[in-house]
């Protein structure tokens, strides 16, 4: 068997960004053996941003609650996108405020248009629809954001959510239920070796 190859991943993140959808695949994505780097704009390396934990407890939506303080491991500012393998954006509140970050756009666009692996959960496709670079794309996301999806013209897919879908270089989900499939589709598209079918 050969040896796994190491790739740089790029997060962007920020405040109340989805703990789980932060924290569970940047250690994954440690845990076998790539250099991560998080980032948020204004935010350098070593300072934190908060993140909430959401929850379904049945009401009409989820519900959310204050989750960790998790540290920065890199300059936003210092950040260029032909650097990174993988671009990885997480879901929660903070998408809603990055998405008005031209180079957070930038960023993203760079990677949908060198079709470089890339992938968004939840909330994290308010970013991709902001980029106006979907179009007639298959993705998913959580369910109340379909309509952002629909208007960037780009196909809305009602998967369970422990699915994720995957169109070309692009791995999408609804919430945090589903990273394990989700972090393995995004495995494969790096090629990085570790998961083999």
């Amino acid at each position: 068997m050969e040896p796994p190859q190491k790739k740089k991943i790029l997060i962007i993140a920020g405040d109340f960004v989805e703990d789980y959808e932060l924290m569970v695949p940047y250690q994954a994505f440690l845990m076998v053996g790539h250099d991560v780097h998080v980032v948020s704009p204004g935010k350098a390396k070593g300072s934190t941003i908060k993140t909430a934990i959401h929850d379904f407890e049945g009401d009409q939506t989820y519900t959310e609650k204050r989750g960790h303080n998790f540290i920065i491991n890199e300059d936003f500012e210092l950040i260029r996108g032909e650097d990174y393998d993988g671009l990885y954006l997480p879901g929660g509140r903070a998408p809603e405020f990055l998405r008005l970050n031209q180079k957070v756009i930038d960023i993203t666009k760079f990677f949908l248009e060198k079709e470089k692996p890339l992938a968004a959960i939840c909330h994290g496709i308010q970013i991709l629809t902001a980029t106006n670079a979907l179009k007639d794309k298959k993705v998913t996301c959580y369910p109340a954001v379909a309509p952002e999806v629909t208007l960037a013209q780009a196909h809305y897919q009602d998967v369970s959510f422990e699915d994720a879908v995957v169109d070309g270089n692009i791995v999408t989900a609804k919430a945090w239920t589903a990273q394990p499939k989700f972090c393995q589709l995004f495995l494969e598209r790096l090629g990085s070796g570790f998961c083999k079918k």
